[in-house]
């Protein structure tokens, strides 16, 4: 592509939300079209996908983050369009199209619904996908949902690390912006618990892949599910059960109007059965507990470099670390790898868990790999504690007796909220193995908390701080 500068990309990478190199030097060193959307009608633009790659200066060139790919879908118009001046990109001269205007496609109705046209041509082909044979650009469908192909596209603002789009009250597309070859674990997670019906997640209606052209690997790009349009965000929903405590401190947290126990409960119960289906549908293995601890010694080996103030903790965090290594062999099985409030939705049937990416800073192929479902039920842990700091944070007074009132009251929302939780999901008293490889995970993600405060909030550092010393108390 000898007619586009890089710079047309960098330029383009900065100013989004997206692009997880902010801050860091780069530069776009290479960058192919992979395909045009089809579904396009008369005076619609064309849709044209790009993947561009950024190398980082300030790691070594074999770092495993030196190189990453993004996805930029742009769309292509003849004459500039005012109503997307917020979404120009450029305008340059191409080989076929002559001088196009380049906007995000994202942003724009028209383009959105070449997309959705698209997914839906793909269900009425005979194997439900559409596959353009010079580019090997695919659109993927799964039976049992019709689509309006009529609905107008709405971008959602909120999101950072991918891009997501609803389309009308029907269905909701999630574009991946940083892609690497290989099967997204969000689009294979929800394919098999889609097909094993699965009550507690919004229903996969198709996804978007391309063959690499350099490895044969499949790059999946999107993908297209159910829309819980009326669902609460699981952190905002305790969030305002913490501030309704906050609004009389002499409450206690089971005598608030927004006590969350319940919700609680019914989450922990609904985590219990996702996991259920995990592990029938993808099966288990076991490990070696004493692989899981050293991995667990090396993370809290390389946080030590970053956060002084784990040192005092580190002789509590080793003990524990030998206790699990001492289990012999657990069971493991797909998870979701990255659990916590904000990964949850409340809606009229119950709740449902999205986003089965895992853990964005880990590999793509260790993401994939089976873990312990007491990963996630640390994870959920870690999100409960932190609600009522987030609270205190926001609603700071000069009165310290307020204050100190409200963290105290804060403390017993946490505790009642992580007890019911665990209860429901363990279905009663955790045995010994249960409990130290609980402790341990809780443990593996405060150290991991500790390392983003210190990097990006060093004021909250002190919240997880607190949860590893209360792991190491007797």
């Amino acid at each position: 592509m000898t007619h586009l500068e890089p710079q047309v990309f960098s330029d383009y990478l900065v100013r989004t939300r997206w692009f997880g190199g902010k801050g860091r030097p780069f530069n776009v060193t290479g960058f192919r079209l992979v395909g045009e959307v089809p579904g396009r009608v008369q005076d619609s633009p064309r849709v044209v996908i790009h993947l561009v790659q950024v190398t980082y200066d300030d790691v070594d060139a074999a770092a495993p983050d030196a190189v990453e790919l993004y996805q930029v879908p742009l769309a292509f118009y003849e004459h500039p369009q005012g109503r997307l001046d917020h979404a120009f990109v450029g305008w340059w001269e191409d080989p076929e199209h002559g001088w196009v205007h380049a906007y995000d496609a994202l942003h724009d109705r028209e383009a959105m619904a070449c997309w959705l046209r698209s997914f839906d041509d793909a269900a009425t082909q005979e194997h439900g996908h559409t596959v353009d044979p010079e580019t090997m650009l695919t659109f993927h469908r799964l039976p049992g949902h019709d689509l309006d192909r009529d609905a107008q596209s709405m971008l959602f603002t909120g999101e950072q690390s991918n891009s997501s789009v609803a389309f009308g009250e029907d269905a909701l597309m999630k574009v991946f912006r940083k892609v690497t070859p290989g099967v997204n674990p969000d689009v294979a997670v929800h394919d098999v618990l889609t097909r094993a019906g699965s009550d507690h997640i919004a229903a996969l209606y198709g996804w978007l892949d391309v063959l690499d052209a350099d490895s044969d690997a499949v790059i999946q790009l999107a993908m297209l599910q159910q829309f819980l349009r009326t669902a609460t965000d699981g952190w905002d929903l305790a969030l305002g059960s913490v501030r309704s405590l906050f609004a009389d401190p002499e409450l206690h947290a089971r005598e608030s109007g927004g006590d969350f126990a319940g919700e609680a409960t019914r989450l922990g119960e609904a985590l219990r059965e996702l996991h259920e289906t995990l592990r029938e549908s993808f099966g288990s293995q076991s490990i070696e507990t004493a692989d899981l601890a050293e991995q667990m010694r090396q993370r809290l080996a390389a946080a030590e470099t970053v956060v002084p103030g784990l040192g005092e903790h580190h002789a509590a965090l080793a003990a524990l670390h030998d206790r699990v290594a001492q289990l012999g062999r657990i069971e493991v099985h797909r998870i979701h790898g990255d659990l916590h409030l904000g990964q949850t939705l409340r809606t009229s049937k119950g709740w449902k868990v999205v986003d089965f990416e895992g853990e964005p800073a880990k590999p793509l192929a260790e993401r994939m790999l089976p873990d312990s479902p007491w990963r996630d039920v640390a994870g959920m842990l870690r999100s409960f504690d932190y609600v009522p700091h987030v609270v205190v944070r926001d609603r700071e007074e000069e009165d310290p007796e307020v204050d100190a009132q409200r963290a105290r009251r804060g403390q017993e929302w946490a505790h009642r909220a992580r007890n019911h939780f665990l209860t429901a999901y363990a279905g009663g008293e955790l045995s010994e193995t249960q409990r130290i490889l609980l402790d341990a995970y809780v443990a593996d993600k405060a150290v991991y908390e500790t390392v983003y405060e210190t990097r990006n909030r060093p004021t909250w550092v002190d919240i997880p701080l607190q949860a590893v010393a209360r792991i190491g108390a007797p």
